[in-house]
């Protein structure tokens, strides 16, 4: 093999047959290329992408998942893949927006084949699964904890995004799926009191730990939401602080029947046995379930389409008018004092 030649500047200089590849770049073409296959994505050999706009609106939303603060240090690579791209997904169903394609970034300590293998197949998985394929990003090294960033792209037609300023007096609250269980999944997770309640039951323990870590958004009920719903989010951080977000936007307020919240089987017997306080359902993050809100006369549509996909639609309260903090009352009207209303990053 012949010797590196010498720059002017001592540099070293090398053969074109001794340049070899990046690891970064390597990195890309073997886990994250295959993931690319929209045209726009030009392969992953640019650094910038191709976003037709097809005449509609692009909407676009970002969330991270930060090891130990969204996923825990020894969960499947898969589980966290899949959940880094579906609490984006969430926001875009929320909005009634169409997938369109992500940008991923990740902050890695190492680049094991083990880990990376089957974190990109989950990943490559959900994009095919949801229509939302890879169109670029970056790759970085970190001494901290890992984090996986993805901003999504979505689209509707112009000016029909469901924000969170449309609420008005009069309209339901709705909300899919079942709420808390994500909250206590953490906790068997990490051994607290509902993993102890559940200690003969783990099938309960298994559903409340995929709730957990991989999320169910609801994009088949996008453009149902899009047509019915007057205002909408995601809830992400708890039901009751993003109920709360909700109406500030809104310049409203909003009264709950918290008996009406639809929990699962799961959760519902560990409140009745009182393992579990019912604000721990409603604060508890990571459900990503959409809450909306419906004027009474098209609340039927809504739950009729998410009959017609399986997926629960259940009405929940009313929004009010004023500007005080939303009230949850409990089966006899009497209002809850919440001490805590939604998770916090900070």
């Amino acid at each position: 093999m012949a010797s590196p030649l010498r720059r002017d500047d001592g540099s070293a200089a090398v053969t074109q047959d001794q340049r070899q590849i990046s690891g970064e770049d390597s990195l890309i073409a073997r886990y994250f290329k295959p993931l690319a296959t929209d045209p726009g994505a030009l392969g992953l050999v640019d650094d910038a992408a191709i976003l037709r706009s097809l005449g509609e609106d692009i909407i676009v939303t970002t969330d991270a998942v930060v090891e130990g603060v969204h996923y825990l240090a020894g969960d499947p690579p898969e589980t966290i893949a899949r959940k880094a791209l579906r609490v984006n997904l969430s926001d875009l169903a929320a909005k009634g927006a169409v997938p369109a394609g992500f940008v991923l970034t990740l902050a890695l300590r190492s680049t094991e084949d083990a880990w990376l293998s089957p974190f990109a197949d989950a990943l490559g998985e959900d994009a095919r699964t949801f229509g939302c394929p890879l169109l670029g990003g970056d790759t970085v090294s970190t001494p901290g904890p890992q984090m996986i960033s993805i901003t999504a792209f979505g689209r509707v037609p112009h000016g029909r995004m469901v924000g969170r300023t449309g609420a008005r007096p009069g309209d339901r609250i709705l909300v899919t799926g079942t709420i808390g269980d994500a909250a206590l999944g953490l906790d068997v997770l990490t051994g607290g009191a509902v993993a102890a309640a559940l200690a003969s039951d783990p099938h309960a323990r298994e559903m409340l730990v995929s709730r957990y870590r991989v999320p169910q958004p609801r994009n088949v009920l996008a453009q149902a939401v899009r047509n019915h719903a007057t205002a909408a989010m995601d809830v992400s951080d708890g039901l009751a602080g993003d109920l709360t977000k909700l109406c500030a936007a809104s310049g409203v307020s909003a009264a709950v029947d918290v008996a009406s919240v639809p929990l699962s089987a799961a959760a519902a017997s560990l409140v009745a046995r009182n393992a579990v306080c019912v604000e721990t359902l409603l604060a508890g993050g990571d459900d990503y379930e959409v809450l909306c809100t419906v004027p009474p006369a098209q609340c039927g549509a809504l739950i009729a389409a998410g009959q017609a996909v399986g997926i629960g639609v259940t009405a929940i309260g009313t929004i009010v008018e004023g500007g005080e903090r939303p009230r949850f009352l409990d089966g006899q009207g009497k209002e809850l004092a919440l001490k805590r209303l939604s998770y916090s990053h900070f």
